[in-house]
């Protein structure tokens, strides 16, 4: 069947089921800039390039579904975070969004530090050359050897989150001989109005330790009395795809307060406070993030305040942008498969990833863009249902999004703003091959994560 011939799902908005989705774009050639990395375009031909180079050659030399990271770009993103906030505060990108060594290494030369929350994530940043001492350390339930690992290696800090956890890093830390740099994670009963899975500063949920019933103050009492320990600051993070910055100003003031009644109780001021990461992205056109400097003068404004109001010294603000960073910087190819146009209702296409290289879709309902990339179209929006082969009918990568009624077979589509929790979360459901990560910049593409292969799966099982 020719492309002009393919039956096509619904077109007009007057005919279309109720969803999610924005009206079709007045020209779905048009990439909205917001969701696309900066140095992504449309060739002569109307193919959609990164970095200078072609979709097709790109899908040609390394497969799809890959994702594909504008190193520029995400170099240019750690520069902003780090000039906006400028040398009296700390930018510690979140590795959980995406890590990799050559990540460790961007961060480095671009004077970010790096917060990790797992062995494989400090082992990661250790190998690439991150100096220790700007690493921090989070985690709900660090075993004794994550412990071990990061008081050895000397990282800078270790978020503690828990009143065991309070006791074995000071007993670790006394065993080496050292005295342990170590914040306090309270949750300061501020629910960022987000999905509730990840929606993290309210009490009822797994991180951090309470400020209600005094908890909080009990974990400082405790901390301040083990010679194993540094208090150098409390730190606190009230979720994730944050918007409104009114949160942020609720949990500072709650955290100063704390703050003040540890000056008043044991005569210290601590000198550092973390609010934590959780800044949002545009995933589609509607949404609306603030930029860098907007987000620092804002966070240093409302510190400044409360702390001149509670008269204490302005601590040293450290941050945790991950998603912020690497979120827009990368896209994800697929190239399509089958097409089942359902009359009254939508076409679903299928392409060659699913729910295994981007599970947010089925886990967080997430909301993501979609384009055809390898050519421009002059045929009318269809709406479509962008699915994965896994055999789950969840299994969905855009819920509603419109492409042109011409799509057929062997086109290649684009998801922009893959970068953060996409390939960090992939899996191997249904025996898939987690694709590749391939860096991108001024016309030259490397693999800085290979795609797995078969062998490799059948290497793990050693039954």
């Amino acid at each position: 069947m020719s492309r002009s011939a393919h039956p096509a799902g619904p077109r007009h908005a007057d005919v279309l089921p109720e969803g999610h989705y924005s009206a079709p774009a007045a020209d779905l050639n048009v990439l909205d800039e917001k969701v696309w990395s900066r140095t992504v375009t449309r060739d002569a031909d109307g193919a959609l390039t990164v970095g200078g180079i072609a979709v097709a050659r790109l899908a040609e030399e390394f497969g799809t579904p890959a994702y594909f990271l504008d190193e520029s770009d995400f170099r240019a993103r750690c520069r902003a975070w780090a000039d906006a906030f400028g040398p009296d505060a700390d930018v510690f990108y979140a590795g959980k969004a995406f890590l990799s060594r050559a990540v460790v290494r961007w961060l480095k030369e671009e004077g970010l530090n790096l917060d990790v929350c797992s062995g494989g994530e400090l082992t990661t940043a250790l190998d690439a050359g991150m100096p220790a001492e700007r690493i921090a350390f989070h985690g709900n339930n660090k075993t004794v050897a994550e412990i071990e690992r990061a008081v050895e290696a000397g990282v800078g800090r270790i978020v503690l989150d828990s009143f065991q956890e309070i006791v074995r890093v000071a007993h670790v830390a006394q065993r080496h001989g050292v005295r342990q740099r170590v914040q306090i994670r309270v949750t300061v009963g501020v629910e960022a109005h987000t999905h509730e899975f990840i929606a993290t500063a309210h009490e009822d949920q797994k991180f951090g330790i309470a400020l209600a019933d005094g908890q909080a103050a009990e974990a400082v009492r405790r901390a301040l009395s083990l010679d194993g320990l540094e208090l150098i600051g409390v730190h606190s993070h009230i979720g994730s795809q944050i918007f409104d910055m009114a949160g942020f100003e609720v949990s500072a003031r709650r955290v100063v307060q704390l703050l003040a009644e540890i000056r008043d109780e044991h005569g210290v001021e601590l000198p550092e406070i973390d609010l934590g990461g959780g800044l949002g992205i545009a995933y589609t056109p509607d949404d609306d993030p603030r930029e860098p400097h907007e987000i620092a003068k804002a966070l240093s404004d409302i510190v400044t305040r409360e702390c001149e109001a509670a008269k204490l010294r302005t601590p040293r603000i450290s941050v945790e942008p991950g998603r912020a960073i690497v979120g827009p910087t990368a896209f994800t190819l697929y190239e399509v498969g089958t097409i089942k146009p359902l009359e009254g209702l939508r076409t679903y296409v299928s392409v060659d990833g699913g729910m295994s290289d981007n599970i947010r879709t089925a886990l967080y309902d997430a909301e993501y863009s979609v384009a055809l990339v390898s050519r421009t179209s002059d045929a009318e929006p269809m709406l479509v249902r962008v699915v994965g082969k896994h055999c789950e009918s969840g299994d969905i990568v855009v819920k509603d999004a419109f492409l042109p009624a011409d799509l057929a077979p062997g086109d290649l589509i684009a998801v922009p703003a893959t970068g953060a929790y996409c390939r960090s979360m992939a899996s191997n459901y249904n025996h898939a091959l987690r694709p590749p990560v391939v860096a991108v910049r001024e016309g030259e593409a490397r693999v800085i994560v290979r795609r797995e292969t078969e062998e490799d799966l059948l290497r793990l099982d050693v039954g």
